[in-house]
């Protein structure tokens, strides 16, 4: 088990974060959901996650620089979100929490993407959060552009309690705890014994990545497994922990730049259980320029014996 305060921290904000989403999936009431400028949902789940990592990271680690997904401004004038927020803040932490305390919070992550900073998604996949389905909370530490820590919360995976799998990479190793069992185990990729033999993880939102496209790119490996269709970046951690060997996220946009935020925890779990992660042109993720991944276009996390192969074939069938 990693034994470190700056891990310990991320792991006990998650974990927070973890049961509070459980606390909320499927009781939101009207008024505590609305519509972000693209169109994609936000809830009081959302807001209140954020508020409570970024509480707990600045109380366990002093002065942090958080990069969130979430806007406290959002949260102006809309007094059934900022209510239902506190409450669940409340519940969460076992104290009263003011208003002023939770917009606070949240507005920690409003740090630039500079230097040594965390960047956090609350509550990857909302959809899937709004479904009943799958979710995550990806919390990651970057340092000077360069992943060191990843946390990844997925409260309903191999679970309908909430308890879920929290996968943990640092030091270069990934390990999960599994629901409550206090002791990690070590993950690790599994290469299929052939590419045909492999099986696609993607996104069950045909708007995060082409369907068709990946089906094509399937065909062309001899792959003919259904794929493994699953919300968030619980992608990355079955990938990690051998359930599949391949997730492409295509682009659907040529204009369309990926969020430090959907990918830094994940991908790290990914890499430090032995697998590969590059954008569809084989280079490496660069998150060194800011809040979106700006240098490259979408990704490719593979188990890593046949990553060449697969960037051979989403090239050809991207052009």
């Amino acid at each position: 088990m990693i034994d470190d305060p700056t891990v310990d921290a991320a792991v006990a904000a998650v974990r927070a974060a973890g049961t509070l989403t459980a606390m909320a999936q499927g009781r939101l009431l009207d008024g505590q959901t609305l519509a972000k400028r693209d169109a994609s949902p936000v809830t009081v789940a959302d807001f209140g996650a954020q508020a409570v990592v970024c509480s707990i990271l600045r109380s366990r680690l002093g002065d942090v620089a958080i990069v969130g997904e979430e806007s406290a401004s959002d949260l102006a004038d809309r007094p059934a979100l900022l209510t239902g927020t506190t409450e669940l803040v409340s519940a969460t932490l076992g104290r009263p929490v003011s208003a002023a305390e939770l917009v606070d919070w949240i507005g920690l992550g409003a740090a630039s993407a500079t230097g040594r900073y965390w960047t956090l998604d609350p509550i990857d996949g909302t959809k899937g959060f709004l479904r009943g389905d799958q979710y995550a909370i990806a919390l990651a530490l970057i340092d000077d552009g360069e992943v060191v820590l990843g946390v990844l919360g997925c409260p309903r995976l191999d679970s309908a309690t909430g308890a879920g799998v929290l996968f943990v990479a640092a030091g270069g190793t990934t390990e999960a705890y599994s629901g409550d069992d206090p002791t990690p185990r070590p993950v690790t990729v599994a290469d299929p014994p052939s590419l045909a033999q492999a099986r696609f993880c993607e996104s069950v939102e045909s708007g995060h990545s082409d369907h068709d496209q990946s089906s094509e790119i399937a065909a062309r490996l001899g792959i003919s497994t259904a794929p493994y269709r699953i919300d968030s970046q619980c992608k990355y951690g079955v990938l990690a922990r051998g359930d599949a060997s391949i997730y492409l996220r295509l682009p659907t946009r040529s204009e369309y730049e990926e969020k430090i935020w959907d990918h830094a925890a994940g991908a790290l779990v990914v890499e430090f259980a032995g697998g590969t992660v590059t954008d569809i042109d084989g280079a490496p993720l660069d998150f060194s320029h800011g809040a979106t991944l700006c240098r490259n276009r979408g990704v490719v996390a593979t188990s890593g014996a046949f990553h060449d192969e697969v960037v051979a074939s989403v090239r050809a069938v991207l052009g």
